[in-house]
């Protein structure tokens, strides 16, 4: 079975077929999908999805992209929701980590807006911290800060993962030895990854998990589709060719590499 460790079933692309799709998850091989939290609104759909369907768990976090909607009141609203699911996770909380949070500078090029980011950042991995969870970090763009700030808040001592990892291999070093896992998707199919590539080959299969970002980077031969966990598939053919070691083995790694990222019991 395949552990898709971040998606967007929330998202509108999804609204014509969501059931329809979701529900052929596991005849195909998909044994459990985190939605990921991107905004307060998504937020609340990723946590209802879990809750009507067994095998998908919520992240809950405001990406960076989405920061100037947050103040006191909804950072406080996110608060009480990590807090209350994690109180009753023994009876069946599914919220399992605090993300999408980080830094993405692609769109955002004023330095007001960039110290904006870098606030929520600071205040939702404090957030992970406080609750006990590790933390989905976004990074575009932002390499450096990134880094920055993980290392001077210990976001070592949190835990989480790198998501749609994008930057060079000693980059990925940095991380790595914090103990930090790489988010590797359908960008590790396209020709022109070869960065890329040389991380894969690189980092430690015991520190890669598989995630689609779906709707969006659909590997080849789906390249510019709609994505979804249905195509992670062509992502394992692809790492047991770089790693050079069976599909069957990436598939068992990358699942319990998720288990153990998202610290689960089973």
């Amino acid at each position: 079975m395949i552990f898709d460790t971040h998606a967007h079933y929330d998202d509108k692309a999804f609204d014509e077929d969501r059931e329809e799709l979701l529900a052929s998850m596991k005849e195909n091989g998909i044994g459990r999908i985190v939605n990921i939290g991107s905004d307060i609104d998504s937020t609340k759909r990723s946590v209802k999805l879990a809750q009507d369907y067994d095998f998908i768990y919520a992240a809950a976090g405001v990406h960076p992209s989405e920061v100037k909607r947050m103040n006191k009141e909804s950072f406080a609203w996110l608060a009480e929701v990590v807090n209350d699911d994690v109180y009753k996770k023994a009876s069946g909380g599914k919220i399992v980590a605090v993300g999408e949070i980080g830094l993405d500078y692609y769109w955002d090029k004023e330095t007001e807006v960039r110290e904006e980011q870098k606030k929520w950042f600071e205040w939702q991995m404090e957030l992970a911290r406080a609750v006990g969870l590790p933390i989905v970090i976004h990074s575009r763009e932002a390499a450096k800060d990134t880094l920055d700030m993980v290392k001077s808040l210990h976001g070592g001592d949190i835990g989480g993962v790198m998501h749609c990892f994008s930057y060079p291999k000693e980059m990925a070093r940095e991380y790595l030895n914090m103990g930090f896992y790489l988010g590797i998707g359908g960008v590790l199919t396209f020709q022109n990854a070869r960065v890329l590539k040389e991380v894969a080959a690189y980092a430690p299969l015991e520190q890669i998990v598989l995630e689609t970002d779906c709707p969006y980077l659909a590997p080849k031969p789906n390249r510019g589709k709609r994505n979804s966990s249905l195509n992670l598939p062509y992502v394992v053919k692809a790492l047991a060719e770089i790693k050079n070691i069976p599909e069957e083995t990436v598939m068992e790694k990358t699942w319990e590499n998720g288990r153990r990222l998202y610290r689960m019991a089973d």
